[in-house]
C-alpha cells in the first residue's frame, strides 16, 4: 500500500508540473511562390532552411516554389522544411510569410491582422499597399529599404541582385552586338576592341565595367557622384566627368536623391563624344523612390553608330532613355535599344542563393529566442518596418 501513495503523489506532482509548464510554440515560416510575371527566383533556398530553424522558426514552403531556380520540393523537404499545397493555406497557417516581390491582391485577401510580412514593398510608390497592410493589422518589412550601412551590406538585397544584373547586363549586350568585346589579330586582318559607355557607376554600373573590361573592351563610364571616380579608374576604364560646385546633386544613401538640370544638359554634352563613337551603352541609374532620369535623349540616340546597342538596366523605373519600353527590343534609326526589367530573374540559381542569405541574415538580426524583438533605436528595424 505504501509504495502505491508514493507513487500517486509522485504522479499528482509530476502531472500538476506539466500542466503548468508554458509550452512555447514556434514561429511558423511560409516561402511562397512568385507570381509576377518572368519571375524566376525563390527568396528561400534549401541552403538557408537549417539556419531560420535555429532561429526558431517551423518552415513551410509553397509546393514549386523552387522549381524555376533549380530547387525542388524534395530539396525543401530534406533540408527540414515541410511542403505546403499552395500560397493560401501557407499564409493561412503562418506567422511569418517571405517573399521577393509585393504581395499580389490574393495574398492580401488571405492575410490577417498579427501577422508579418516580409518582401520588396516599394513603399515609397505603393501607399496604397502599405495603407492595406496596415488595415488589417499586418507588420510590412520591405527589403528594399534596407538603409544603406556597414552593417547591413550582407541584407542588402538591392546590391546583390545588382552586382548580377551589371554582369548580364554586359552578356546581354554582346548578345545583342554584331561585333565582338576584345581586339582580334588574324590573317584576315585586325577587328578592333569594342567601345562600351555604361551610365551610373553604383553596384551594378561596376560590375558592368569589369565584366567589359575582362571582355576585352574599350570603357568608359560617368556618374553623377564624382567618388565614383577613383572606382572607375581602378578598374581600368575612363570616367567622364562633368564640372560642378557640387550644388547640382543631392546623394543620400548612396543614391543620386535630386539632380538638377542644368547639371543633366553638362552631363549630356560631356558625354555625347563618346555616345556617338560607343558600339554598347548601358544605363543603370536609379533614383531612390522616384522615376528613373532621362540620361539619353531621342535626339542622342539618332547620335549614335548604326548597329549600335543600348541596354537599359532602369526600365522597369521608367528607362533612362527615352525610347526605352520595358521587356521589349526598341530600333530606332539603326540602334538596338534593348528594355529588360528584371535581370537577375535570367540568372535564378545565383540570384536565389544570394536573396536567401540575404533575407536569412536580415532574419537573425531582427529575431532574439524565437521571437521579433522589434528594437526601435535599431537603424535596420526603422528603415524597414513601413507600416506603423
Amino acid at each position: 500500500m505504501h509504495n502505491f501513495w508514493t507513487f500517486y503523489i509522485q504522479y499528482q506532482k509530476s502531472s500538476n508540473f506539466t500542466a503548468n509548464l508554458k509550452v512555447e510554440e514556434k514561429l511558423k515560416l511560409s516561402v511562397l511562390k512568385e507570381t509576377d510575371a518572368g519571375e524566376t527566383r525563390v527568396a528561400i533556398v534549401p541552403k538557408s532552411i537549417s539556419k531560420l530553424m535555429s532561429l526558431g522558426f517551423e518552415v513551410m514552403v509553397e509546393t514549386n516554389a523552387g522549381v524555376s531556380a533549380a530547387f525542388t520540393d524534395i530539396d525543401y523537404i530534406n533540408a527540414g522544411a515541410s511542403v505546403v499545397a499552395g500560397a493560401k493555406e501557407a499564409i493561412e497557417l503562418s506567422d511569418v510569410i517571405v517573399k521577393i516581390n509585393p504581395p499580389s491582391s490574393e495574398d492580401l485577401a488571405n492575410l490577417k491582422s498579427g501577422q508579418i510580412w516580409v518582401s520588396q514593398l516599394f513603399h515609397r510608390l505603393n501607399e496604397d499597399l502599405i495603407l492595406s497592410l496596415e488595415s488589417k493589422g499586418v507588420k510590412g518589412l520591405s527589403l528594399d529599404a534596407m538603409p544603406r550601412i556597414s552593417r547591413a551590406q550582407s541584407m542588402d538585397i538591392l546590391s546583390s541582385q545588382s552586382n548580377l544584373s551589371g554582369y548580364k547586363s554586359v552578356i546581354c549586350g554582346a548578345d545583342n552586338l554584331g561585333k565582338i568585346f576584345p581586339m582580334l589579330t588574324t590573317a584576315a586582318g585586325t577587328i578592333t576592341p569594342a567601345r562600351v559607355l555604361i551610365f551610373g557607376v553604383g553596384v551594378a554600373g561596376l560590375q558592368a565595367i569589369a565584366t567589359a573590361k575582362r571582355l576585352g573592351a574599350i570603357v568608359e563610364a560617368t556618374d553623377v557622384r564624382m567618388e565614383c571616380k577613383e572606382q572607375t579608374e581602378s578598374l581600368g576604364a575612363k570616367f567622364i566627368s562633368v564640372e560642378d560646385d557640387g550644388a547640382g546633386v543631392k546623394v543620400e544613401g548612396g543614391y543620386a536623391k535630386e539632380v538638377s538640370e542644368e547639371y543633366l544638359a553638362k552631363q549630356k554634352a560631356a558625354v555625347n563624344k563618346s555616345l556617338a563613337q560607343a558600339d554598347l551603352v548601358i544605363t543603370t541609374a536609379l533614383v531612390q523612390g522616384a522615376k528613373s532620369p532621362i540620361l539619353i535623349s531621342q535626339e542622342q540616340i539618332e547620335m549614335m553608330k548604326n548597329g549600335s546597342v543600348i541596354v537599359d538596366m532602369a526600365v522597369a523605373k521608367g528607362g533612362n532613355t527615352a525610347l526605352s519600353k520595358a521587356d521589349e527590343t526598341v530600333i530606332h534609326n539603326g540602334v538596338k535599344i534593348v528594355g529588360i526589367s528584371n535581370f537577375p530573374a535570367q540568372i535564378p540559381t545565383n540570384a536565389s542563393e544570394l536573396l536567401s542569405r540575404n533575407i536569412d541574415t536580415f532574419l537573425s538580426h531582427m529575431v532574439s529566442e524565437g521571437n521579433f524583438k522589434w528594437d526601435m533605436e535599431d537603424e535596420i528595424t526603422i528603415g524597414t518596418l513601413v507600416t506603423k
